[in-house]
């Protein structure tokens, strides 16, 4: 390879990675945006009257995201307030997102209670199974999470997380400390 092509190829590999990193950078900021947009659209309504569970949810959702955890508990307890909160399949997801959500602050007792209304809204629900589960275990009550990762294996074999958690507290149980 000729010594003066050196540079051009050196610069061109940098002018490619300097592309590629402004592609990253430039959907990082149109994501932002529109969730930013959505914040700001959401919170403008919701202060004006009230909104749908829906609205309630979405702008949980985003306070979730943001690490905002006592905001959005406020906006679920709205949502499952909310009239038009009709559909068993809706109100459980609003109950697992409050359930994370005080999960995410180590209210692990009542993050169970909201799971557990989640999974009487759908039994089938292995999300919120998965989150018990989590739950249960940190609370220290390994049997009750393995029960709860075990439901979740019988209705979605596939599931990972259940997999490699009930095998992690098996191994736990049965390796005496």
């Amino acid at each position: 390879m000729d010594d003066s092509l050196l540079p051009v190829v050196y610069l061109s590999v940098l002018v490619a990675l300097l592309a590629i990193a402004g592609i990253f950078l430039f959907r990082q900021v149109l994501r932002t945006r529109k969730v930013e947009t959505a914040l700001t659209r959401l919170q403008n309504k919701l202060t004006k009257g009230p909104g749908t569970a829906q609205e309630y949810y979405e702008l949980g959702s985003i306070y979730l995201d943001k690490k905002l955890y006592s905001q959005a508990i406020a906006q679920f307890q709205k949502a499952l307030k909310s009239k038009d909160l009709k559909e068993a399949e809706n109100a459980a997801l609003v109950y697992n997102a409050l359930g994370y959500a005080y999960a995410a602050q180590e209210q692990y007792d009542l993050a169970i209670r909201q799971y557990k209304e989640a999974l009487e809204k759908q039994p089938k629900y292995v999300t919120a199974l998965n989150n018990l589960g989590f739950a249960y275990e940190k609370k220290q009550l390994v049997t009750q999470a393995i029960e709860a990762y075990e439901q979740a294996l019988a209705i979605d074999p596939k599931n990972g997380t259940a997999k490699r958690r009930t095998e992690s507290l098996k191994r736990r149980v049965a390796t005496p400390a």
